[in-house]
């Protein structure tokens, strides 16, 4: 018999998130109706934020987050080069420079030691990642903030859920964005929240996601005015039935990722040839990715083998510096931050997703131990 691919990560939804979904289409509202708010509030109330303002995808969220703190022309952004694109691309959309600044070697979050060395005049904000699921330092990097007046932005679209010490991940920084694509903690299928505890951030935001409208009641019910235009980043109330319906079990999701990390770390910790990824004490992870590092040499032998038995992995990411754009754009080159370049070499994520079996963890670690041993049996041979 033909055995399952196991991709690297994959949704699940239930007969009880259908079920929501279907009221919604019977219903009068599809978009801009009563299920978005709903979203809005429990989304913040879960991580702790006084406002969120739902958007059509987490990269929309992040260019609105970026537009509301004032970041244009001219500017620059402190950020990690190891995020996915979106992180930056909305940066430079709004003429803005993504200043890199390299990554620690244990957590591959953004090092605060370098980032006030990054710090000139035309700063006008740190962007962090929280990578894996991992918090960045942000007792560090909260007083770097305050003491440069900078806005602290913060992509935690690996990370809903995350508890940083004995606060959640959306309740600290000037604003936070969160995201809802199928491969993530929670899912609507595309879509994103901002989150934010300042009233002017959040009423920026929600003109941002709206085409740059003002409505304007004492003029009549119909008037509206645009002083900045900006684009249609609406959700839908389809989505949110759905995300509102998934967010009533993700602590059953995040449980079942932190025990399938568990058994990853008791099957790989004496395996040399693999590194693990870190989790610190005081930080309890909502793991998105499982990211190890094999040696560079061998790494494209282990990913096409992995996927040769059905065992999906990916890898995340390749150094932002390193794509055409930001080399040509910025005069990023290779050899400009080595920890990213040292882990991406050897980078690659194993499937990690709730609805995984205990088999399917047994056959992932399986695989990745025979695939390893045969790579490295057939490197000794031809020595």
């Amino acid at each position: 018999m033909t055995k399952k691919n196991i991709p690297y990560s994959r949704q699940w939804v239930d007969d009880a998130d259908i079920k929501e979904v279907v009221k919604v289409l019977k219903s009068d509202w599809l978009t801009q109706g009563p299920k978005v708010e709903e979203f809005e509030k429990a989304v913040a109330k879960y991580c702790g934020a006084k406002y969120g303002v739902a958007f059509s995808s987490g990269t929309s969220a992040l260019w609105a987050a970026y537009n509301a703190s004032g970041i244009g022309k001219g500017d620059e952004v402190i950020t990690t080069p190891l995020t996915f694109v979106a992180t930056s691309n909305t940066i430079a959309m709004l003429g803005a420079k993504p200043v890199f600044v390299d990554v620690e070697s244990d957590t591959l979050n953004i090092n605060p030691e370098l980032i006030e060395r990054a710090i000139t005049a035309k700063t006008k904000a740190i962007a962090t990642v929280d990578f894996a699921g991992v918090p960045c330092d942000y007792d560090k990097i909260l007083k770097i903030a305050k003491k440069n007046k900078l806005f602290l932005i913060e992509d935690a679209c690996h990370a809903l859920g995350t508890d940083y010490k004995d606060k959640r991940v959306g309740s600290f920084a000037d604003i936070t964005i969160v995201t809802f694509h199928p491969v993530k903690h929670i899912t609507t299928g595309e879509g994103g929240v901002a989150l934010t505890n300042n009233e002017d951030l959040y009423n920026k935001l929600k003109i941002l996601r709206n085409h740059g409208i003002i409505k304007k009641s004492e003029k009549g019910k119909w008037y509206y005015e645009v002083e900045k235009p900006s684009f249609n980043f609406r959700i839908t109330d389809i989505q949110c039935a759905l995300g509102i319906s998934q967010l009533k079990k993700i602590n059953k999701f995040l449980k079942r990722r932190r025990e399938i990390v568990a058994e990853y770390n008791k099957a790989f910790k004496d395996i040399k040839e693999i590194i693990l990824p870190l989790e610190k004490d005081y930080k309890k992870i909502a793991w998105y990715i499982y990211p190890i590092q094999v040696n560079k040499k061998i790494r494209e032998k282990v990913f096409n083998g992995l996927h040769k038995q059905g065992i999906g992995v990916q890898v995340h990411y390749m150094p932002l510096h390193l794509h055409p754009f930001y080399k040509k754009s910025f005069g990023y080159k290779k050899g400009d931050f080595p920890m990213a370049e040292k882990y991406y070499e050897g980078a690659m994520s194993i499937p990690l997703f709730p609805k995984m079996t205990n088999d399917d963890v047994k056959r992932v670690v399986a695989t990745i131990k025979v695939v390893l041993k045969n790579i490295l049996n057939d490197k000794r041979q031809d020595k």
